[in-house]
């Protein structure tokens, strides 16, 4: 099993550089960010896990540039977007900001990928909320043309390019993880459909992760592909979720660090360490 955290980077807590490098002190695996490009003064949409939506606290710093301060001050920790929103942007921006960020990390880089759930956020980006699993995939397969081919072209229904030549490519090959941040009904489907890694939530699947483990890899047994990763977020610091996950065949538990000062974030880190020893012994 290994270990990860999963942290809003904002301009008031403990600064990425310096939470990258305790973490890789302590034997963090690795260290997601998430995105919001802004949060609507009004939303409506609930939370996908039931929880309070506060728009305050649901946005930090641009995932990409955290992760590169992250990724140019640490040597073994692996830095990835938990989730990055991909429908609201353009994929060819995106292709050379997830090559570039491959590079600079020299191949430590996880691609966790998303719709995003805010309705109000995705309108505001011109996004119609029933099109987003489809761009989703659709973003996917354009941006994997541009990081395998030297000229690559895609025509979709909702990207269309000309030949292009986009450098650098992404140190991992054919490209970095794609970690697929999906739950719900269609959520195996389009793990399977994208060639990715799986990153349910724990909050919602938990108790039936492991039946959906089991459905994802003889699917992925019947369409001749090895075991698929699963990488669980926002599992709660506890012997008995941990214990939940290595039993359901999770690769990667990754706890929940709230945004907050160095005074605050430190024994939390030293909690989970702690867990993470224990866990050993599972």
């Amino acid at each position: 099993m290994k270990f990860g955290l999963l942290c809003v980077i904002t301009d008031f807590s403990y600064d990425p550089v310096s939470l990258g490098q305790e973490a890789e002190e302590r034997g963090f695996e690795s260290l997601f960010v998430p995105e919001h490009t802004h949060m609507p003064a009004r939303i409506e949409t609930p939370r996908p896990d039931g929880g309070a939506v506060v728009p305050e606290a649901l946005q930090g710093l641009d995932p990409f540039t955290a992760l590169a301060a992250v990724a140019a001050t640490t040597e073994t920790l692996l830095i990835g977007t938990g989730i990055c929103e991909v429908p609201v942007r353009d994929p060819l921006i995106l292709a050379k900001q997830v090559a570039s960020l491959d590079v600079l990390s020299q191949g430590r880089f996880l691609f966790g990928v998303g719709t995003g759930w805010v309705t109000e956020e995705l309108l505001n980006h011109g996004v119609d909320p029933a099109t987003r699993a489809s761009r989703l995939v659709e973003h996917l397969e354009a941006m994997r043309a541009v990081w395998t081919r030297h000229e690559a072209a895609y025509a979709g229904r909702f990207v269309k390019f000309d030949p292009v030549v986009s450098l650098p490519k992404p140190v991992q090959r054919p490209h970095p993880p794609l970690l697929i941040g999906l739950t719900g009904r269609r959520a195996l489907d389009r793990v399977l459909e994208t060639g990715g890694e799986w990153m349910p939530m724990y909050s919602i699947e938990g108790a039936g992760l492991g039946e959906r483990i089991d459905q994802l890899n003889a699917r992925a047994a019947d369409a001749g592909r090895p075991p698929v990763p699963v990488t669980a977020v926002e599992v709660p610091p506890e012997e008995e979720a941990v214990a939940r996950c290595v039993e359901a065949g999770v690769s990667r538990c990754v706890f929940t660090l709230p945004p907050g000062e160095r005074e605050d974030v430190l024994p939390l880190l030293d909690w989970y360490t702690e867990l993470i020893e224990q866990a050993d012994s599972l």
